[in-house]
């Protein structure tokens, strides 16, 4: 049976990922120091499979037994985390991933490193395809973020080609569904809880700002068909369609059956303007692209959240 870890296994994207593995007849280790995750979104795992150890990776990682893969996905991811622990994301992202690294190359395991499309920046290039270098701050407030992922990618390369460790990127998109912390700081958690509880919904700048938005079972797809593919190189994981920050409030908002009305808001420091993937890489190499429609996704999420806030 093949054996994976997975670190930042209590997250959001980490334990749908868990879940997924379990479902295909992998034997996963969870690992998280739950400075971010949620022992809840792992608590359906018990009972299978499943080992988890809570450690922080940026410590020194010790594992018996064979590994054939590991999927590093361990760090804050919003903003709203890594501006409150700027330094600890700065050393996931580097100490966390040296560590992870140095254990796939002790196990002779394939390696797959959760990167993010915050590696682009506020992006002078739409939509954003892997060989565009990004337009990052580095020494703003969500610099901590972006140069954390981006060194990550670095160091995985370097070991990819000095250690010949095999190694994946996955530049991740906003990805949404159940399981999101409810005061996780994104647009889509955010404007939920805004409008259950009949609050103002909260827009940042004048809302025609873009993303593009993915459900986590797609995204979980298109992860592990990377992980199995043979490309070493930086592949977009992540939803084409593009659509204003105020269009997706108004779509919250009417799903909910909510009163709320919009507000506006000063924009975050270097907050990006557009977000979008160009994902042909995906389509032609992986066979993939998203299939979940966004309302469908957006009605499925809803349910989680209303769920959530009733207890």
């Amino acid at each position: 049976m093949p054996r994976a870890l997975i670190t930042g296994v209590a997250g959001f994207i980490g334990s749908h990922l868990a879940e997924r593995l379990l479902d295909e007849g992998v034997s996963v280790v969870g690992m998280d120091n739950l400075l971010t995750g949620d022992i809840v979104n792992i608590e359906r795992l018990a009972g299978r499979d499943f080992v988890f150890i809570r450690h922080d990776v940026t410590n020194y990682i010790h594992l018996e037994g064979p590994l054939d893969f590991i999927l590093h996905f361990a760090s804050p991811a919003s903003p709203i985390d890594y501006l409150r622990v700027p330094i600890q994301t700065l050393k996931v992202g580097s100490l966390g991933t040296h560590n992870t690294l140095g254990l796939a190359k002790a196990k002779g395991a394939r390696y797959l490193l959760a990167s993010t499309s915050e590696v682009y920046g506020d992006p002078l290039v739409h939509p954003q395809r892997e060989d565009y270098w990004g337009n990052v701050n580095p020494v703003g407030p969500r610099g901590v973020y972006d140069e954390a992922k981006r060194f990550a990618e670095a160091m995985t390369m370097a070991y990819n080609r000095v250690h010949g460790v095999s190694t994946r990127i996955a530049r991740i998109f906003n990805t949404f569904g159940p399981r999101m912390r409810v005061d996780d700081g994104r647009a889509i958690p955010a404007f939920f809880g805004q409008a259950l509880r009949g609050d103002d919904v909260t827009v940042f700048g004048d809302g025609g700002q873009t993303r593009s938005l993915c459900y986590v079972s797609d995204t979980v797809d298109g992860l592990l068909r990377l992980m199995r593919s043979d490309i070493d190189t930086p592949v977009n994981i992540g939803n084409a369609e593009e659509l204003s920050i105020r269009a997706l409030a108004e779509k919250i908002i009417s799903a909910t059956g909510s009163r709320s009305r919009i507000v506006l808001r000063p924009l975050p420091v270097d907050d990006p303007k557009v977000r979008q993937p160009d994902i042909s890489l995906a389509r032609e190499a992986l066979g993939w692209e998203p299939r979940i429609t966004l309302d469908e996704g957006l009605k499925r999420t809803f349910d989680f959240f209303r769920k959530k806030l009733s207890l």
